[in-house]
């Protein structure tokens, strides 16, 4: 009985790990992708761009249920375009890069949404607090490159993000638009 169950789970393993590498891992030009995040400020959109982030990416539209992603943000990359309002959302009232230098996004399931499109559900976390949402993502293949185009609504005070006198919401906008535009080559 004992090698019989032996032989199960290894022809169980075996047949597990061929699924995996049967699934296009894709390497993230960084050079091409962009996450940037809108919000309104006295009602005019202004964007940020988080200038350093890493994706890790396993997609087959073939098997798309199978495909996982994981972003990670420096939240201290963020540019607004000026150093003085740098220096203030990189502190403490706004992501508190010192004490959570990351934001994350990690899929838990891929569920397809017709065509190229795709619903990514998973956790983000931003300075420690985490919810699950589902991301609406555009898949376009060219050759061995594909590209991941997606943009997830929150609300930043959901995730303590503008805290103090920021909190109010009738300067800065509650509603922010994470967009982002990945491209990556198969493996």
């Amino acid at each position: 009985m004992k090698v019989k169950l032996n032989r199960w789970m290894l022809a169980t393993t075996m047949a597990a790990s061929l699924a995996l590498s049967a699934l296009a891992h894709a390497q993230v030009d960084m050079s091409k992708s962009t996450v940037i995040a809108t919000s309104k400020q006295m009602n005019v959109p202004t964007d940020g761009k988080f200038n350093k982030f890493s994706a890790q990416i396993a997609f087959d539209p073939a098997k798309p249920t199978a495909g996982t992603a994981n972003i990670t943000i420096d939240t201290g990359s963020y540019d607004l375009g000026d150093d003085d309002y740098n220096k203030q959302v990189r502190g403490a009232e706004w992501f508190d890069a010192g004490k959570y230098p990351s934001a994350t996004f990690v899929s838990s399931a891929i569920a397809p949404a017709g065509g190229n499109k795709y619903n990514v559900t998973g956790k983000i976390t931003i300075k420690g607090k985490s919810q699950t949402v589902t991301v609406p993502v555009t898949v376009t293949q060219q050759g061995a490159t594909e590209t991941f185009d997606g943009a997830l609504p929150i609300k930043r005070t959901q995730f303590d993000v503008g805290t103090g006198e920021w909190k109010d919401t009738s300067i800065v906008a509650d509603d922010v638009v994470i967009k982002f535009h990945i491209v990556a080559a198969k493996k």
